[in-house]
């Protein structure tokens, strides 16, 4: 969760100045704001999220304590291949998130069958990766999304039209699901070298290897 910091600075004379921080991590932002209170000169201070929300210091010190003990910090890679010979499609998802202060990465992946083009595997991973979020019981937070499908990640955010009926069936799927779980989406253009742990696991579906794994990360 990022937010900037909005507080009138006041010398003790009496002088008073605004001050807008740039956008930052919550954590660090409520750090800041707890080492220049230590001067006494820190006046109205407020905190702004993403969507102009208004945070007091105690309601965001309070939200970030029950975040703590919830999956955040999110980010899902995913991706999708459609095979022309058998008409199967296989979809990868990775999400990495951290939790009670640990780091984790969750691994899925799926093969389907009634899917007909590559650009509907690639939403279709995607909303594998939504189904997953769920399950983590993720909601009305931030999550970046990596993908390495122009086509995909340019619809989701607007920046292309989506003519074919089908995708834009897989968009507005997408959309709902986003808005029931109250995820708040940043999408991501990556290279397919980048994105190498969704596109094997997406592969290794295609191949008929069903893989589910949760493991405990360094930071």
């Amino acid at each position: 969760m990022k937010v900037r910091i909005e507080y009138t600075y006041q010398t003790p004379k009496g002088v008073t100045a605004a001050f807008t921080s740039e956008d930052m991590e919550a954590s660090k932002a409520l750090f800041i704001v707890e080492d220049i209170r230590k001067m006494g000169r820190m006046k109205n201070v407020v905190f702004v999220d993403s969507h102009e929300h208004t945070w007091s210091l105690k309601e965001l010190r309070k939200q970030m304590e029950e975040i703590q003990t919830e999956p955040h910090d999110i980010t899902v890679y995913f991706d999708g291949g459609f095979d022309l010979e058998t008409s199967h499609s296989g979809l990868g998802c990775v999400i990495y998130y951290q939790q009670n202060n640990t780091f984790y990465r969750l691994r899925k992946n799926a093969m389907v069958e009634e899917l007909c083009s590559n650009n509907e595997a690639e939403y279709a991973a995607l909303h594998l990766a939504l189904v997953e979020l769920e399950r983590l019981d993720v909601h009305h937070l931030p999550v970046s999304f990596y993908g390495d499908s122009q086509v995909v990640v340019n619809q989701l955010m607007g920046e292309w039209p989506c003519y074919e009926e089908e995708l834009t069936k897989w968009a507005d799927r997408i959309e709902n699901k986003m808005n029931q779980l109250g995820v708040i989406p940043e999408y991501k253009h990556i290279s397919r070298k980048k994105n190498r742990e969704a596109d094997r696991l997406a592969g290794q579906a295609l191949k008929g290897m069903e893989i589910t794994s949760k493991k405990e990360l360094a930071e």
